[in-house]
């Protein structure tokens, strides 16, 4: 049988079945049989069902493969596997395909919520429990720069059920987490509900922010008037996004999970960033100052 003529499943199955990196094809027949994606994938030697699973969200340049990479050397250390969900400008273009969801549709109406793109993360995780790769019990989230976008809106929308951790490093924007503002400045308009709000603020998801993440001129850095009023660079925006969490939960009278756990000395780095993520759930601690500065010296967005 061809690889394109198996089931998510058995694709699944057979290549992550098996040590080193790889690309797979993905293709939810439901509701986006026209729109393939690939999960670029790391299996370390050593790696069984019952360990943790990292699911990866890539940044602007949609290099799943490179974000997979950054992994590598947590994944041997821990015995993790390492799945990135890459989406390719040509097939999802642009920021309303990736960073805000595909929400919306050509005439401009929501999409219902199990349709947006976050969604395929959770067929994806379901796809590996079914293929015997995981049990599903240790599966991780982190995304950063756009990835962070991702994964923070994914979050605001998505069952949180299937994972144990989530961390959305240096976005360039937010999602607040209020209807005074419509998708994708806030959560109005586009079928989300209060039971979402109360959710996504009771989770202890953890917001990492570089606090040399302060330019203000980055051709990628959001600009429009509704991301400008969050703050002038992503480090402001991020402490704006925690506070108006913050906020919003003692305004409700309910519980409030989030970290804001601060970077010091780095900027808007993706290796430096998933290697600090990776110390944090794996060493159970942030890297030390001079890892800090040896992760500093070797930047990469």
């Amino acid at each position: 049988m061809k690889p394109s003529d198996m089931s998510n499943v058995d694709r699944i199955a057979i290549e992550m079945g098996h040590a080193g990196r790889n690309a797979i094809l993905y293709v939810d027949e439901d509701r986006n049989a026209d729109r393939p994606f690939k999960l670029q994938t790391y299996r370390p030697y050593g790696y069984t069902p019952d360990r943790p699973v990292v699911i990866v969200q890539h940044g602007v340049l949609r290099n799943g493969d490179e974000y997979r990479d950054f992994w590598v050397e947590a994944a041997d250390k821990h015995k993790l596997l390492i799945v990135a969900p890459t989406f390719s400008n040509e097939i999802w273009p642009g920021v309303e395909s990736y960073n805000n969801g595909r929400v919306f549709s050509a005439g401009g109406n929501p999409r219902h919520i199990d349709g947006w793109t976050y969604a395929l993360v959770g067929n994806v995780i379901k796809d590996m429990i079914a293929g015997e790769i995981t049990d599903g019990q240790n599966v991780y989230l982190f995304g950063h720069s756009a990835g962070g976008q991702f994964v923070h809106r994914l979050m605001s929308s998505q069952p949180h059920a299937p994972f144990k951790a989530v961390a959305a490093g240096n976005p360039g924007w937010y999602t607040l987490p209020t209807f005074d503002y419509p998708f994708p400045e806030g959560m109005d308009g586009v079928g989300l509900t209060e039971d979402h709000l109360v959710k996504l603020l009771a989770y202890p998801m953890t917001i990492l922010a570089g606090d040399q993440d302060i330019a203000t001129d980055d051709p990628n850095l959001p600009s429009e008037p509704a991301a400008m009023r969050q703050g002038p660079h992503r480090f402001a925006r991020a402490k704006n996004y925690f506070e108006s969490g913050r906020k919003e939960a003692e305004r409700r009278g309910v519980p409030f999970g989030w970290t804001l756990q601060v970077v010091p000395g780095i900027g808007h780095d993706g290796r430096a960033m998933s290697a600090v993520c990776a110390s944090l759930w794996f060493d159970g601690r942030m890297p030390d100052d001079a890892e800090l500065a040896r992760l500093a010296g070797q930047q990469v967005a």
